[in-house]
């Protein structure tokens, strides 16, 4: 009996029976051969090597099941594998049905590069899969497996491609008349074998995709983006959202502009597909995705991209965070983007800048995106409405203020979000190398974790470790933005000994610390080498900065 779902449209439509049918090893290779049978380009790449594929060839000779193939029968057109190794599978003809694996892909790819005697380049090595034998010596009380992908001396062996492709009087001829019946048996056995299939036709495609979800339970999960670089792919548009996503971080022969250029290349697949989701339906729930209609997609692709290199462009500019590293969440460029693209990628007014700002560093402080994601999102899509209005958004008094208590017993991680915006209020100040006044260069690869090259305690932990018994050197208020070079400089020096140090290099040397804000070297304990005054002036430092930046003035 038919069942019934909703589709994109949220009509319903009929979802016929899955068929069930056995297929023998024939009549798989032929529709793989004649472009019936695909390998849909959400399936993982085939991975199994030549020990591997003998294990399955030796247990369809001893009569063990290998488990069911799942096939999804439609005349969607689906972004599918082209090649294996050096084997270029044919095209669909058009207007017919095609059958794409949504289980067994290893077994069947297996199968047949066995067959046709494929060659697959892996890890720098060639695997030749003419190169897996029959053993015709088999003795089951001394030999593991029948077929093997390594031979032994002084036994006799055919190759199971061999085996399935060559004539039965060849084979006999090579062999010898003593092994001849036992090569027909296991050339019969191979060709014989009724492998178990399932076939659903005709299923809207997110449908078929959640199948594979549900099936798919050994190894990694499909991801949303793989489903949806499966769901979106329209060969006649020349759309291809892996490589689309690839563009927009990389750029291309034909696109110069990349996210990678603006050093914002760390965005996760994941947060495109949420911009693409917010600016089309002003949700990004994940099956609010599945449900965006191909065509729909496509045609918000370009806008959802334009948005958001404005809003990385707004990002670096106007809020001086120059790297992606240091965004207290990723998914902070989602309303960001919603905002440029429902504000016609206009400039911001003053007004509109100073409530993005803060709303910027509302997120990071209170680990706005920690948890319930997609649903905080959606709701601060409805923020970005009131910002394009003028408007401020409601916050609660408690989550615009930060007091220097607070940041003095904030431990450094870089990982948390709350820790990255106050590193990104470090960022904003244009910080300068202590030791020449230049211009500290941030790189999205030294920002990684605590011990990267861009982290510099001011008073070195080793001089805190040693000086300063039970104090804590790994704390934000004590943590600045250098580069590697200065850095190198410092090492375990008391604080008072490389800041005079650096007098006769830098002649702007207060100006250097206000960059980091840090006011002089004896309001701030720093000719005393005294760690907890400067961990209180400090915090208290950029408490003030956070609260203007959480407080703005219109």
């Amino acid at each position: 009996m038919a069942t019934k779902e909703k589709t994109n449209s949220e009509e319903p439509t009929v979802l016929l029976r899955p068929e069930n049918a056995n297929k023998k090893y024939e009549a798989l290779f032929l529709e793989i051969d004649s472009g019936q049978i695909k390998l849909p380009m959400f399936q993982r790449e085939f991975v199994w090597d030549k020990e591997q594929s003998a294990k399955l060839i030796d247990s369809i000779l001893k009569g063990y099941p290998i488990g069911t193939f799942i096939f999804w029968k439609t005349r969607d057109a689906l972004r599918s594998v082209k090649d294996i190794g050096n084997h270029t599978l044919p095209e669909t003809p058009k207007g017919d049905y095609a059958q794409y694996i949504l289980d067994g892909q290893q077994r069947i790819t297996s199968l047949y590069a066995i067959r046709k005697g494929i060659r697959i380049s892996k890890d720098g090595k060639e695997i030749n899969y003419r190169d897996i034998y029959v053993n015709l010596d088999y003795d089951p009380l001394n030999d593991e497996q029948i077929v093997t992908s390594q031979k032994e001396d002084g036994k006799v062996y055919v190759s199971v491609h061999e085996l399935l492709t060559r004539k039965m009087g060849e084979l006999f001829r090579q062999v010898g008349a003593d092994k001849a019946d036992l090569v027909e048996e296991y050339k019969t056995k191979l060709t014989t074998y009724d492998f178990a299939t399932i076939t659903i036709k005709d299923y809207p495609i997110d449908i078929a995709c959640d199948v594979f979800s549900r099936i798919n339970t050994g190894g990694k999960p499909l991801t949303l983006f793989e489903i949806m670089v499966a769901m979106t792919y329209d060969e006649a548009k020349g759309f291809d959202l892996a490589l689309r996503y690839d563009e927009l971080l990389n750029g291309s022969d034909e696109v110069d502009k990349s996210l990678a250029k603006a050093k914002f290349d760390t965005v996760p697949a994941a947060t495109v597909l949420q911009a693409v989701a917010a600016i089309t339906t002003d949700s990004i729930r994940g099956k609010d995705i599945l449900k965006i209609r191909r065509d729909k997609f496509i045609a918000n692709w370009k806008p959802m991209v334009s948005s958001m290199f404005t809003a990385v462009d707004f990002i670096r500019t106007k809020l001086h965070v120059p790297v992606s590293q240091l965004l207290p969440y990723a998914s902070l460029l989602v309303p960001f983007t919603y905002f440029f693209h429902k504000n016609g990628n206009k400039r911001p007014t003053e007004i509109q800048a100073k409530l993005l700002k803060q709303f910027f560093y509302w997120v990071g402080l209170n680990w706005r995106y920690s948890g319930s994601t997609e649903t905080k999102i959606a709701e601060d899509l409805k923020k970005m409405n009131s910002i394009i209005k003028e408007k401020s958004p409601k916050y609660s008094a408690d989550e615009l203020s930060v007091s220097a208590e607070d940041i003095a017993e904030t431990w450094f991680s870089a990982g948390n979000s709350n820790v990255k915006a106050i590193l990104c209020l470090f960022a904003s100040q244009k910080p300068r190398n202590l030791d020449d006044d230049s211009d500290v260069i941030l790189d999205n690869s030294n920002l990684k974790i605590a011990s990267s090259r861009n982290y510099h305690h001011f008073f070195p932990k080793a001089y805190v470790n040693k000086y300063f018994k039970g104090f804590e050197p790994n704390m934000v208020a004590n943590i600045t933005l250098i580069d590697a070079a200065s850095n190198n400089k410092i090492r375990a020096k008391a604080p008072s000994f490389y800041v005079d140090e650096f007098k006769g290099s830098n002649s702007k040397l207060n100006s250097s610390l206000k960059s980091h804000l840090i006011g002089s070297p004896q309001n701030f304990g720093i000719l005393d080498d005294d760690y907890d005054k400067f961990l209180s002036k400090r915090s208290a430092a950029i408490a003030d900065a956070l609260n203007e930046a959480l407080n703005p003035e219109f």
